[in-house]
């Protein structure tokens, strides 16, 4: 049988150069963001979920692969539905099947830039959602718009 034609074997890390796969760096990077969040610690996520926070680290990488036993405990500690990690993923990473990324630094070859994952992006989320009063948050909101507007005006 010629071998172009056999399935690749697939190692440790996922795929045959033994880098991890499209699909785990996203459904760790979904794991990174709702924790982020949530304002928890990888330790105390692991502590929840009886793994060290090394562990926890590898699942964000997408270094370890998440069974689905373990996905639907990460759902219900972190309160959201097993879906949400597998929520805005592009469909290239949706076709890649076994396809390895290229690389896993944060805007590094092979990954399209995502301000969602970005710490900044996650900080100020969660100092939005601190802001008690309503009004308050809704004109905070309104002068984000506001402001991302006029710098398109000014790029334009």
């Amino acid at each position: 049988m010629n071998q172009s034609t056999n399935p690749p074997k697939y190692g440790r890390k996922g795929s045959p150069d033994g880098k991890p796969r499209p699909v785990d760096v996203h459904v760790g990077s979904r794991v990174r963001l709702r924790r982020t969040m949530l304002g928890m610690s990888q330790e105390k996520l692991g502590k929840a979920i009886s793994l060290t926070f090394q562990q926890v680290q590898k699942y964000e990488r997408g270094a370890n692969r998440i069974g689905a036993s373990r996905l639907f405990e990460l759902s219900k500690v972190l309160d959201v539905p097993v879906s949400f990690f597998f929520d805005d993923m592009s469909e290239d990473v949706s076709e890649s099947g076994g396809t390895a990324v290229t690389g896993l630094a944060e805007g590094g070859e092979g990954f399209e830039y995502d301000p969602m994952a970005k710490r900044e992006t996650l900080e100020l989320v969660r100092a939005y959602y601190r802001i008690q009063d309503p009004k308050v948050r809704k004109r905070v909101f309104e002068l984000a718009k506001a402001l991302a507007k006029s710098e398109l005006k000014d790029s334009a």
